[in-house]
């Protein structure tokens, strides 16, 4: 799967191409890399990148995907906008308005499993919906903490694309 990643005015396009533990391949636009990484404590990571040695700090922001990447003498911010992300903003541009207390189907499938219910208070990242679309499942999380206040599907239905499943408020 291809995340984009965004740092300052940047978006590079990165992939995992292989994955053995802690040991991988990823490739981050044009460029192949070898990384190890390893999670030495909460949300604090050591890599090994091309044979130089990086501690990283990483802090979510309030919506998920958002991260301040902290080094030994830098700080980013970063923003993930993954394929789901990518195509609902893609396909909302002139229809419903992009929200992040609206969880939108990206593509027609079948809701195989509803993790909340109506009234139910939901943290950042906490996963509410479960999507099963061209044979993959996609977790769907909530990208602000707020009481659900409306579901408009129930487990076992099928969706159709940038359809508005569940808001968020």
């Amino acid at each position: 799967m291809i995340t984009e990643i965004k740092v300052k005015e940047r978006t590079s396009r990165v992939q995992i191409i292989e994955q053995k533990a802690n040991l991988m391949k990823i490739q981050i636009d044009e460029r192949i890399y070898d990384l190890d990484l390893i999670k030495v404590g909460p949300g604090v990571y050591s890599a090994l990148l091309n044979g130089r040695s990086h501690n990283l700090e990483l802090i979510v922001g309030k919506n998920g995907r958002d991260y301040t990447v902290n080094t030994f003498n830098s700080s980013y911010d970063v923003e993930i906008i993954d394929p789901q992300i990518r195509y609902r903003l893609n396909r909302l541009q002139g229809s419903h308005k992009a929200s992040h207390n609206n969880i939108i189907s990206p593509m027609p499938g079948k809701l195989l499993e509803v993790l909340v219910k109506e009234g139910d208070r939901v943290e950042v990242g906490q996963t509410v919906l479960i999507i099963s679309a061209m044979k993959m499942e996609s977790e769907f999380k909530a990208a602000t903490a707020g009481i659900v206040k409306k579901i408009n599907a129930r487990k076992g239905d099928t969706v159709e694309g940038n359809k508005v499943l569940m808001v968020i408020e």
